[in-house]
């Protein structure tokens, strides 16, 4: 079936119609991966370098998706196909494309590394909480879910955030300093165990001395 454009094929793997390993064949006749597909540059003609009013250093590209957004703060819109996300020097930049009435448009967001307060990788998902600027630390965290197509590429993502730290993801027995309580044995466990032991002890130099 096909042929298909990238942005078929793009859509096609977000929506799990394909996986990253199966195979295509491009216009020249040769096969390549889904995922060798998608980890092409995509172009956003709309969105150049130059045109943000300012010199920005682009440090690395990722094609993904927007899974969802949840909390208040950071205004994104509801990117759906394939986004752009660009690590630059200071800010994480997604850019795409999202319905506006009847109508497409397109539109770019700039993430401030500082406010990526936490990062999580699940499989090829990237899960960032963001503090709204100028807000108290006790505000609750905005959350945005992306897929990256791969655990790899999810994995180079989140390391360009040097600022944030894992998703704490702790047990009920974790306090807020994020260290487990110890637990200590109470002493009536300890008495049964020395009793218990002490039995076992006298039960076989029993045997051994009434041994016939």
């Amino acid at each position: 079936m096909g042929p298909y454009d990238r942005r078929t094929i793009v859509g096609m793997r977000i929506k799990k119609t394909l996986t990253s390993e199966h195979v295509l064949i491009d216009s020249a006749g040769e096969p390549l991966t889904v995922a060798d597909l998608i980890g092409r540059r995509p172009r956003f003609n709309d969105f150049q370098p130059n045109r943000t009013g300012g010199f920005s250093t682009v440090q690395a590209t990722y094609p993904a998706s927007l899974i969802d957004v949840e909390g208040k703060g950071l205004d994104i819109p509801r990117f759906k196909d394939e986004i752009e996300v660009r690590v630059q020097a200071d800010v994480l930049r997604v850019a795409g494309r999202f319905r506006s009435g009847l109508g497409w448009k397109e539109d770019r967001v700039k993430i401030p590394l500082r406010d990526v307060v936490h990062a999580r990788v699940q499989g090829s998902q990237v899960d960032l909480w963001l503090r709204s600027a100028g807000a108290p630390v006790s505000h609750p965290l905005q959350r945005v879910g992306l897929e990256l197509f791969s655990h790899e590429t999810a994995g180079e993502l989140v390391e360009w955030l040097a600022d944030a730290t894992p998703w704490p993801d702790a047990p009920a027995s974790v306090v807020s300093s994020g260290k487990a309580l110890p637990v200590m044995p109470s002493h009536h466990l300890m008495w049964v165990s020395v009793a218990s032991i002490t039995a076992v002890i006298g039960l076989v130099l029993a045997v051994l001395l009434y041994r016939p």
